[in-house]
């Protein structure tokens, strides 16, 4: 046998090996993995297949679509998300959900606008609101007053998410915020956003995402309010 025809049976061995190993599971965290770092705008069935070794026909023998693959993805992430215990009062519950959520979102900077517009949702999906429903009814909310809750509080979630992972960071972009405060004329046309940029946003410690507990906080306070009116 050739050198070159003993090192196509080594790779032709090695493929075979990782399409055995292959696992519904296992397409999950790597097509996660792959959106981690690229996002959704780069995602393809290809690309995932490189990144397990395999070839895409073997992926659609367990996901048959892209589709039900960014279905799974979103279970995923769903699955990642605390479930509002029934032993805490639901403001807490919804709270520490809530935060949870901001995490996985962090974690998955792509899903945020992905997570409530699946038209099939997956047993971790409909699982979920399940518990979130259940915590705000045990609450004494009214079913009306849940709905309102309900969206509220995800649509504050996932926009937070969303801006979040979009903002510039580093550095180099205080730089060169630092640069722009200091011209005579940009703190004379927007002196509302000069101030505002040096007093609070410029200063040590500074973190966009301190703004979210303070945000959420309201919320929930004026939801409590909203029980006893409703």
């Amino acid at each position: 046998m050739s050198t070159r025809q003993g090192k196509a049976g080594i790779g032709t061995k090695k493929s075979r090996e990782l399409t055995r190993e292959l696992t519904r599971e296992r397409i999950l965290k790597a097509a996660v993995d792959l959106a981690d770092v690229s996002g959704m705008e780069d995602f393809t069935i290809r690309k995932l297949a490189t990144a397990l070794g395999v070839a895409p026909m073997n992926i659609y023998h367990y996901l048959s679509s892209k589709d039900e693959i960014v279905d799974g993805m979103v279970e995923v992430v769903f699955g990642e998300i605390e479930l509002p215990s029934e032993d805490e009062d639901w403001k807490t519950a919804i709270r520490r959900r809530c935060l949870s959520a901001r995490a996985a979102l962090g974690r998955h900077p792509w899903a945020a606008p992905l997570m409530e517009s699946r038209p099939v949702p997956g047993p971790a999906n409909l699982g979920h609101h399940d518990a979130v429903i259940g915590c705000l009814r045990r609450g004494g909310l009214s079913i009306e007053l849940t709905a309102h809750a309900y969206a509220i509080l995800d649509s504050f979630v996932y926009g937070f998410a969303f801006e979040e992972s979009t903002l510039p960071s580093g550095d180099k972009d205080m730089a060169d915020i630092a640069a722009e405060m200091d011209q005579s004329d940009f703190l004379a046309e927007y002196p509302h956003v000069a101030e505002l940029s040096q007093e609070h946003v410029m200063k040590p410690g500074y973190d966009f995402g301190d703004s979210f507990e303070f945000g959420l906080d309201l919320l929930l306070e004026g939801i409590d309010r909203a029980i006893a009116c409703d």
